[in-house]
């Protein structure tokens, strides 16, 4: 494993307190906090503790880094070892999930091959566009894995408002099944579809909508998968609209400690426009994919067609992809932006600031894959 360069080493300083978020996984920070639980004990995401020790990432490729993949691609999951877990500023090192050579940096570095269940648990995190909680824990559980619910900072309140929020969403095809006038008093048919949707295990019957929309076993279990990341993305999207406004007005407003020369002024004028600019414009795009979805629904439960949505259950996966990375990466920025100038944090100087200021830049780049472009328009 090669060894983090040294501004590599000083995001990762900073990560040392910083919670999970859609695009870190910080096995660390759980591991200081619950480490010493029964749960953590019993049920933890890794077999090999220092896997179980690690942070994880979902990577936004460098140029130089795209050749270290054998099939073309934009984000990659990073392996992060710290050198020394009681001092990040040491640095670390990295691997990245399936990239050329994997399975023999596997085997020399924790001695695990192919077949072993950490791998297992790697891909399957390597599926997905973020490390959000909530899809990371149903896409564990899908496949069988459960490891204890301190690795997912899912609060009570947090899947309650979430449960609420599909229960509204897919109401109307209850109505479609029912009629609107339908008495929910007794067994109540919108909670009992929200539950299957929420807990949607491979087996579990919902084969009826399967049957209606023509899709064999495999593509409707994958397509209900994406259509619940959807959902959680929908609501989603409104708390990070809530949270939007106010880290971009910090982010303008923010003045780094010490003077500034003028190349300095200008290239922090030049980066704060761009991050802003670039965030707008990924929260629409976000929007413009979930219209893919509302609309796909709207003829479903109201023109009383299934085409559009059994079109949308298959091309989920991909845009259900995309999706992610895009809010995934918003998220992490809101939630890094509020650790990295919480109260009691040192103030950023001018290298920190334009630093910081790259990264979120660079993470919010990119052109768009003319594939998912093509079902998003």
């Amino acid at each position: 494993m090669p060894c983090l360069t040294d501004r590599a080493v000083r995001n990762l300083a900073n990560l040392k307190k910083s919670a999970s978020t859609a695009r870190v996984l910080n096995l660390l920070r759980v591991w200081d906090e619950h480490g010493a639980t029964d749960g953590w004990k019993a049920a933890p995401m890794f077999r090999h503790p220092s896997l179980n020790r690690a942070l994880i990432l979902k990577h936004l490729l460098r140029r130089d880094e795209v050749d270290r993949f054998r099939v073309r691609r934009h984000v990659a999951t990073k392996i992060i070892l710290p050198i020394d877990r009681g001092d990040l500023r040491i640095g670390g090192r990295y691997g990245f999930v399936d990239e050329i050579g994997y399975d023999r940096l596997m085997e020399e570095t924790f001695g695990i091959g192919p077949s072993h269940p950490d791998r297992q648990v790697l891909a399957l995190m390597d599926e997905l566009p973020g490390l959000d909680p909530f899809l990371l824990r149903e896409q564990l559980r899908r496949h069988g894995f459960a490891p204890d619910p301190c690795y997912f900072n899912l609060t009570e309140a947090d899947l309650s408002r979430m449960t609420e929020f599909v229960s509204e969403e897919i109401r109307p095809l209850v109505d479609l099944s029912l009629g609107p006038d339908a008495d929910l008093t007794a067994e109540n048919p919108v909670s009992r579809l929200t539950g299957k949707i929420m807990s949607f295990t491979p087996g579990e019957d919902m084969s009826s909508l399967g049957a209606t929309l023509q899709l064999d076993p495999q593509e409707y279990e994958e397509g209900v998968f994406c259509w619940k990341g959807f959902l959680y993305y929908k609501w989603s999207l409104q708390m990070v609209i809530g949270d939007i406004g106010g880290v971009l007005d910090s982010v303008r407003r923010t003045k780094p400690y010490g003077r500034l020369d003028a190349e300095e002024h200008i290239a922090i004028e030049r980066a704060r426009e761009a991050v802003s600019r670039r965030i707008i414009l990924t929260c629409e795009s976000a929007s413009d994919m979930l219209k893919v979805y509302d609309e796909a629904f709207v003829s479903l439960t109201q023109k009383g067609d299934p085409t559009r949505f059994r079109d949308f259950l298959k091309d989920a996966p991909l845009l259900f992809s995309r999706l992610g990375e895009r809010l995934g990466t918003v998220q992490h920025i809101v939630s890094f932006w509020r650790f990295r100038t919480a109260s009691g944090k040192p103030r950023l100087t001018p290298e920190e600031f334009l630093d910081l200021l790259a990264d979120f830049e660079v993470s919010l780049s990119g052109r768009e894959r003319a594939d998912i472009m093509a079902i998003a328009a």
